[in-house]
């Protein structure tokens, strides 16, 4: 997973070994949350969740990955 920059979209790919519920989030550096780009059940395989920040003011995001017991944050540089 490796979706930085954005200039206004990026792609966030992961693959899961096997079937698993996925929530991946986005957060503005305050803590408010700005887009939920997955939460639900996903099969084993590659998978790509588009963030799309055409609406968000350029700056840095974050973004919140979990799977079964993985779990990942990572930084998404929003340049417009």
């Amino acid at each position: 997973m490796s979706p930085n920059p954005a200039n206004p979209s990026t792609t966030i790919m992961y693959t899961l070994p096997g079937e698993a519920h996925v929530k991946l989030v986005v957060y503005s550096v305050t803590g408010q949350k700005v887009a939920t780009l997955a939460d639900n059940i996903m099969p084993a395989g590659k998978h790509a969740a588009v963030f799309d920040g055409s609406s968000l003011a350029s700056g840095l995001y974050l973004y919140r990955f979990e799977a079964k017991n993985y779990k990942k944050t990572g930084k998404i540089m929003l340049v417009k």
